[in-house]
């Protein structure tokens, strides 16, 4: 990227409106230029490749897989690239998660046109950027949001690990636990959250803005 070739901007969101927005802000500015728009989070895998996209604008609420997961994917296959993550509530409790797994920062989606250039142009040369309105926030899920859901925060902690990807046994080396007592967070998890499977938890925590 040099400064008279524009940043190349991928829009992963499935709210149209959402996609139109993001590119009215960057027309404001002729060095970032959106180069294509996903729905989903399988979508934006295909298309990440098909469009050499050097910044990913990635919501984190969508249909089709955890962001958690997306992220992981996406930082695996275009390692490169770099992944800014969209967010309409400034206390999403998984910001924490999403950054551990390789995500580059984290706006606001009502910030302003210049804002929004001023840090995709950052994140592009390698800054991690954090909208102020979530300093002090993003550190984990909040005890309240915790606790609204009934989960102890060693249940958490294991529940956003396997919404990574991890299995089993990397959680219980990664928390240093053992194997067994993995399991047991969980399956207490899935109760808690009244799910049937680690898949079905991840998703319910996903919906209660926990991942």
């Amino acid at each position: 990227m040099t400064d008279a070739t524009p940043i190349r901007v991928l829009v992963v969101d499935d709210h149209p409106v959402i996609r139109g927005g993001v590119e009215l802000l960057a027309a404001q500015d002729p060095a970032i230029r959106v180069v294509g728009s996903a729905r989903t989070g399988h979508e934006a895998i295909r298309l990440v490749h098909e469009v050499s996209a050097e910044v990913v604008l990635l919501d984190l609420r969508l249909p089709d897989m955890p962001a958690p997961e997306l992220v992981a994917q996406l930082r695996r296959i275009v390692p490169k690239a770099k992944i800014l993550l969209f967010t309409a509530f400034a206390d999403h409790g998984a910001i924490d998660v999403l950054l551990d797994a390789g995500a580059d920062g984290c706006l606001v989606k009502d910030i302003t046109g210049v804002d929004f250039a001023t840090a995709v142009r950052r994140v592009a040369r390698g800054v991690r950027v954090i909208d102020p309105r979530l300093a002090g926030r993003h550190g984990s899920a909040t005890p309240e949001l915790l606790f609204h859901v009934g989960l102890t925060r060693r249940e958490y902690d294991v529940l956003r690990l396997a919404a990574m990807g991890h299995s089993n046994p990397e959680i219980a080396e990664h928390l240093l636990l053992a194997r067994n007592t993995v399991k047991t967070y969980l399956q207490t998890a899935m109760q808690k959250l009244n799910a049937r499977n680690r898949v079905e938890a991840i998703a319910k925590a996903h919906e209660a803005r926990l991942l």
